[in-house]
């Protein structure tokens, strides 16, 4: 599986932007590191699926009424006609957004930044503010669209929004909280925007026509999956930065790896890192011929494996208590004296 990347930096500047600027599949945009703090990766490559969540700056309102409610979709919709979006799903709480979003051409950091800037430029002439609108860095987490569940599952997360912030009564149906996605599920094709696509959180549900058969389906089990929450279900949503299978997530990693750089943190750069020394091993040993039960056989301060440590040291920036796991050299004080040595 060849999944073509760009992986792009910088942080979202709250100005209006007038056009968006669509990069190739072989442009890069330089890192920045400001004021020396680490920041994530953008990982993009076509196709790919991200939920999307900012909240306002110091957690104030990013919309004061309906009619910047219907203001921000409306820039949504925009958005969506600039650079080809497709929303699986959305929903307006009082002081954040969440937004699923699949981008066929690569483009979520470009769009991000015209969709947020003209939204905060259009509240602020409205309210006859200035300044920032949204609180740093929008959040973005990869989504695998494989259609086997993550994209309703985090499509889910956000249609039950309202539920978890107590802004329904028990009693009341899901459609009657207006600003999410979930009620236009509901009705007919025509009747949405054009930009929201259906069809495939429908397909992971197993509904194969958007009719009315199949939208009393999808609503019976968004009404069903309701008030199930467990402890720490949504965590992987919530805190993450992939959710999806292991194929993917080697894929993901492969590219992020590329990029990554001293200044960038989170997660995702420990896991990136793990990564490179699982590969630098596996390298070491098919160099030597050996497989992983000669690797566990040879004593703790074995020629090799001190040679292997120290390429692990030099190349990576695993821990000597990780390296003393992979390597079976006892614990870290026996790989630091023979670094030492």
């Amino acid at each position: 599986m060849s999944v073509p990347a760009i992986v792009e930096y910088g942080l979202v500047k709250k100005v209006s932007v007038p056009a968006i600027v669509e990069y190739g599949l072989d442009s890069q945009v330089r890192a920045e590191n400001i004021d020396g703090m680490a920041r994530k990766l953008r990982v993009q490559y076509p196709g790919a699926i991200y939920h999307v969540m900012n909240r306002g700056d110091r957690r104030e309102p990013i919309f004061k009424d309906d009619q910047d409610r219907r203001r921000f979709l409306e820039t949504l919709g925009e958005a969506c006609d600039k650079t080809g979006w497709q929303v699986h799903a959305y929903c307006l709480m009082l002081n954040h957004f969440h937004l699923v979003i699949e981008t066929p051409n690569a483009n979520l950091v470009a769009g991000m930044k015209w969709f947020l800037g003209t939204y905060t430029s259009r509240f602020n002439r409205r309210h006859k503010l200035f300044g920032h609108l949204f609180s740093g860095r929008y959040k973005s987490l990869i989504v695998d669209g494989s259609g086997d569940g993550y994209l309703r599952t985090v499509c889910d997360y956000v249609h039950l929004n309202p539920i978890r912030a107590n802004l329904l009564q028990p009693e009341q149906p899901l459609q009657e909280y207006r600003w999410s996605s979930y009620p236009e599920y509901l009705k007919r094709a025509g009747q949405r925007a054009s930009w929201l696509r259906v069809d495939r959180v429908l397909g992971e549900l197993g509904i194969q026509r958007d009719d009315a058969v199949g939208r009393k389906l999808f609503a019976q089990a968004v009404e069903e999956r309701r008030g199930k929450d467990k402890p720490g279900e949504w965590k992987a949503v919530r805190r993450g930065w992939f959710l999806g299978g292991a194929l993917l997530r080697e894929h993901v990693l492969e590219m992020m790896g590329c990029g990554m750089g001293e200044h960038h943190g989170g997660e995702e750069k420990r896991e990136t890192d793990e990564q490179k020394a699982q590969r630098l091993v596996l390298e070491e040993l098919q160099k030597r011929g050996w497989t992983e039960q000669d690797l566990k056989q040879r004593r703790k301060t074995d020629a090799a494996k001190v040679k292997m440590a120290a390429r692990l040291r030099s190349e990576t920036v695993m821990t000597l208590d990780w390296i003393a796991r992979r390597l079976q050299m006892g614990c870290r004080h026996t790989v630091a004296n023979c670094l030492k040595a």
